[in-house]
């Protein structure tokens, strides 16, 4: 037995009626979060060329891309395409999921997949849901096995593949046998750098690239293509050459309990604020220790930042854009300080240019590393503001708000969707008529009426 196949043996046999509620709940919160993500990233031109270049190879109409308009019933692409530009688009403006252990964002290549191949394969809304989930724990696994591949230079595309691979073999209803080998396939279809997507548009190519790679592997896999089905856990394969770590200990990790829990419960976290997951704390304890000390911006004198594993400020300093911001955690804690709360707005270049944020971002430190309770900070921070009459205050959040582990509340989720897709042209009454059939998911018959819904004017 392989680890792939091991994975598939449990994947295929779960049903939906199986799988606890919650699990289910959060998947549908992900289709929320990551259609409102494509609508934020939608006006973007990382997006806009990747949406030009699938349209102008075209293909069979087969699945829709979202929020377009060129012409009647809007864009219809091979489902790998439309799947693909989706992807981009809800990754361009790095407003979408992250796996709290690694900021892998599952949730774009899941939905982008699930919503292509279930509008031309066929597949009910429960059915989605159900991929979406074990889309999520095939990557899931594959991080628990190799939690250091980040730090060794890989982008979490590496392992995003593997929640596109799950989710589409599922809507294909890929037997075992063929789903062993997509994930065999998909490992070593993977690819992608970490420090490309700090620093360029590159991180939202590595999303479409995960998601065509994905459903592709399974596509081959389906119609018998076979691969070396113990590449993840071999001498050389992809734990030791991506994670560094003996891989058949690896192997054994991503196998453990299968089914005991579900990482789309225990890990996922959903953006409520745009930016980069692992700061997002950070503004959230800045927020919270200036409201508590009503301090004043022109009182600070120091604003300081610690936690597990936190020895020295990264990222752009003084942000200038989009990306810039995405990847500033100064930027996060001088916005959190500066108005007391950090929200969608602070992605405009109008914040991004904010004068006062800036003034204070040149008054960030980073204190001694948390050692209390460190085992709690899921991606979270404690922060201390120290004034200039002597005051001081701290606050600190062992996660961020929209985390599975903390419960995620819908009317968060229903608030994201309702100040995002707005900016992708949807009406009033698409929002609410789309928003409210995701909440209805399990429902449907098939996901058509959702995607029609998601067409400017439709």
């Amino acid at each position: 037995m392989s680890a792939a196949r091991d994975l598939a043996n449990f994947l295929v046999g779960v049903t939906a009626s199986e799988l606890p509620p919650q699990a289910l709940d959060h998947a549908a919160m992900l289709v929320v979060s990551t259609i409102a993500s494509a609508a934020m990233g939608s006006g973007l031109e990382s997006a806009r060329i990747i949406k030009d270049m699938a349209c102008s190879l075209g293909g069979s109409p087969r699945a829709s891309v979202w929020f377009d308009a060129s012409s009647d019933g809007g864009a219809k692409l091979p489902v790998v395409a439309a799947a693909q530009v989706n992807a981009v688009m809800s990754d361009a403006a790095a407003s979408d999921d992250s796996d709290l252990r690694t900021i892998v964002h599952c949730g774009t290549p899941l939905v982008a997949t699930a919503l292509a191949a279930a509008e031309h394969h066929g597949g009910s809304g429960e059915d989605v849901l159900a991929a979406i989930v074990v889309g999520y724990e095939t990557a899931g696994r594959v991080i628990d096995a190799m939690t250091a591949f980040r730090e060794r230079g890989f982008h979490g595309s590496n392992a995003a593949i593997f929640a596109a691979t799950g989710a589409a073999a599922r809507i294909l209803r890929l037997d075992a046998e063929q789903m062993t080998h997509a994930f065999a396939l998909a490992a070593t279809s993977t690819g992608g750098l970490a420090k490309a997507a700090d620093t360029s548009v590159a991180r939202e190519y590595h999303a479409g690239m995960a998601t065509m790679s994905g459903i592709q592997a399974v596509r081959a896999a389906q119609r018998g293509y076979r691969a070396e089905e113990r590449i993840l856990e071999m001498k050389l394969g992809f734990f030791e050459a991506y994670g560094g770590v003996d891989g058949m200990e690896a192997g054994t990790r991503a196998t453990r309990d299968l089914g005991a829990s579900w990482d789309i419960v225990t890990d996922m976290a959903v953006k409520l604020v745009p930016g980069g997951h692992p700061y997002h704390a950070l503004a959230e304890a800045a927020a919270n220790a200036a409201r508590d000390g009503n301090v004043d911006a022109a009182e600070v004198e120091s604003i300081i930042a610690s936690r597990p594993g936190m020895s020295a400020l990264t990222g752009p300093l003084h942000p200038a854009n989009l990306i810039d911001m995405a990847h500033s955690p100064v930027y996060f804690l001088a916005a959190g300080v500066a108005d007391r709360e950090f929200s969608w707005a602070h992605a405009s270049p109008q914040k991004i240019a904010d004068p006062v944020i800036h003034r204070l971002i040149d008054k960030v430190q980073v204190g001694l590393p948390a050692e209390a309770d460190a085992a709690r900070y899921r991606q979270g921070a404690t922060v201390t503001i120290r004034t200039r009459d002597g005051r001081s205050v701290t606050s600190t959040v062992y996660a961020p708000k929209g985390s599975g582990m903390l419960g995620i509340a819908w009317a968060d989720i229903d608030a994201k969707y309702r100040t995002l897709v707005p900016l992708a042209g949807l009406g009033g009454r698409q929002i609410e008529a789309s928003l409210g059939m995701i909440h209805e998911f399990r429902g449907l018959a098939g996901v058509s009426p959702l995607t029609e819904l998601l067409r400017p004017g439709a």
